[in-house]
């Protein structure tokens, strides 16, 4: 049975499996992702980083902290083992060595 509750068939298996693996990553950028030492909001993942040959995520990427029109910050790359939890809508990550420390004092 495919997401949809319809029978799958050999003909759209293929197209099936890329479909949820599309809406697999379609869900995790509409997560909130907080960093489990503090509870700081870190924002919401921007874009994910994919190893296709391995078919894995590898990190997923967040807006810069200090974000705005003269900044020139570069977004936050959290690698996928940093990830300890995730839920329905949220990403539990542990940020140590990750976010520069100038930057947790904004959170």
């Amino acid at each position: 049975m495919n997401f949809m509750g319809g029978m799958m068939n050999e003909e759209n298996n293929e197209n099936m499996d890329s479909d949820l693996i599309l809406h697999s990553l379609n869900a995790l950028r509409s997560m909130e992702v907080i960093d489990i030492k503090n509870g700081a909001k870190l924002g919401f993942v921007k874009d994910v980083v994919i190893d296709i040959k391995e078919s894995k995520v590898v990190a997923i990427i967040l807006p810069s902290i200090d974000k705005n029109w003269f900044s020139k910050e570069e977004d936050i790359e959290v690698p996928w083992d940093h990830v300890k939890k995730a839920g329905i809508d949220v990403l539990l990550v542990d940020t140590t060595d990750i976010i520069k420390e100038e930057f947790k004092n904004n959170i």
